[in-house]
């Protein structure tokens, strides 16, 4: 028996990279999927409805369920119609997973406008619009009196946590995530929805393209030496965290390889206590001790 028998889940992004390793081992394990990507470049640019359905393919090939979606997860309407597909289809939905995202890498002084605007659309109201509408969903089966046992993972990355240059668009949008998925996570409790995120490294259309990554994400030429960029070593996090019974929730982890870390959130530390306001030049005598 699979560990996501009897779940029905939704991938965004799910035609290639990371996404289709997420449905394939879904499918392996249980689990009856909606496999969504509207097939665009890595620059979010053109439209090609094929990797969806080549991944539905090879699913019900090896015996699966799943159906493809076309639909544009950044247009409210394409959202809620991604998540009817789901319930039309197949009776219910039970995990989404936010994977979808571009990449239009620039240093900030070189920077346009639609460079910035595209990818901080994609990527935060790419997972703002599949949530808010599976949201709703599960809601109302709470309303109706329905036990939900529901998950969504969403998708940061160490470029919005840690800080990458040539990355502003995509690091903030990736950081705007995290947060996303910790004020959600407060938010759907109530309503049996459990919502985490990961901070993958894999070898991907993205990560190929990244400053300073493209050469270290190479596969390794000795076929018996361990591929730590390989895009299937995250996807079993990502299933652990869609079962019914897992108990985390509100969390962003990172996962590369066979490692697995739990980011700390942003937290203060050291700190400057006077009773009264400070003063600019008693500031300029006392920030030295909080490395400023």
């Amino acid at each position: 028996m699979g560990a996501l028998n009897g779940r029905i889940a939704i991938i965004t992004g799910a035609g290639r990279g990371i996404g289709r390793e997420h449905a394939l081992l879904f499918a392996s394990e249980g689990a009856k999927l909606v496999v969504n990507d509207l097939g665009g470049a890595i620059d979010g640019s053109g439209d090609d409805r094929s990797p969806a359905q080549q991944v539905v393919d090879e699913i019900k090939a090896a015996g699966g369920e799943a159906v493809a979606n076309a639909d544009d997860i950044t247009d409210w309407e394409g959202g809620k119609r991604l998540i009817d597909t789901a319930v039309e289809t197949f009776g219910d939905l039970h995990v989404l997973v936010n994977n979808a995202g571009i990449l239009r890498d620039r240093v900030l002084v070189n920077m346009s406008e639609a460079e910035w605007d595209s990818v901080i659309h994609v990527h935060l109201k790419g997972h703002f619009v599949p949530t808010r509408h599976a949201a709703a969903y599960w809601r109302e089966q709470t309303k109706a009196g329905v036990e939900v046992k529901a998950s969504v993972i969403n998708t940061s990355s160490t470029s919005g946590l840690l800080g990458n240059p040539g990355q502003s668009n995509y690091g903030a949008a990736k950081a705007g995530i995290a947060a996303f998925t910790t004020i959600a996570a407060d938010e759907l409790v109530r309503y049996g929805v459990r919502v985490n995120a990961i901070a993958p490294a894999a070898r991907t259309r993205m990560t190929e393209q990244t400053p300073g990554l493209s050469d270290i994400v190479q596969a390794p030429t000795d076929a018996s030496v361990f591929d730590t960029w390989d895009p299937a070593n995250i996807s079993p996090l990502v299933a652990y965290l869609a079962t019914e019974g897992c108990p985390s929730t509100g969390k962003v982890y990172f996962v590369q390889g066979g490692q697995v870390r739990l980011f700390q959130p942003w937290t203060m530390t050291d700190s400057l206590d006077k009773d009264d306001r400070w003063t600019v030049a008693e500031l300029q005598a006392e920030m030295h001790r909080l490395g400023g």
